[in-house]
């Protein structure tokens, strides 16, 4: 895997999770990542703990990590290679992809240490200090 450059993200993300069919909501975060993706048993939402929508169940405490892109889509194994070196230091992830790039999320308490298996991997890390 090549070494890629990660960016930790400022702030407190959650992902929360809204009713079948639950309106979607107009979430603002321009400094921010907002995702909403929609199934015919849920919608799920990421976004800054601010702006979880009401009446949501949520899992807040995250912090997003972004590789540096855009990321061809020729290209292979980055989650995979992500995940599993997370995976090895004990570090539970939440991913999502974008047209550009790709996200993982971890738990603020494990933030630390899910930088440091990063690093050792090769990676660059930013933000994090």
């Amino acid at each position: 895997m090549k070494r890629l450059a990660i960016d930790v993200q400022p702030g407190e993300y959650a992902v929360a999770r809204l009713e079948p069919g639950a309106p979607v909501p107009g979430l603002d975060a321009p400094d921010g990542l907002v995702s909403i993706t929609r199934t015919p048993a849920e919608t799920s939402v990421i976004c800054p703990a601010g702006l979880v929508p009401e009446g949501a169940r949520v899992e807040s405490g995250w912090r997003l990590l972004t590789v540096r892109g855009p990321l061809a889509f020729t290209l292979t194994g980055i989650i995979a290679a992500l995940a599993s070196e997370l995976a090895s230091a004990g570090v539970a992830l939440f991913t999502l992809s974008t047209f550009d790039t790709d996200h993982v999320l971890v738990k603020d308490a494990e933030l630390t240490r899910a930088v440091a298996a990063l690093r050792a991997a090769g990676h660059e890390v930013a933000g994090a200090d």
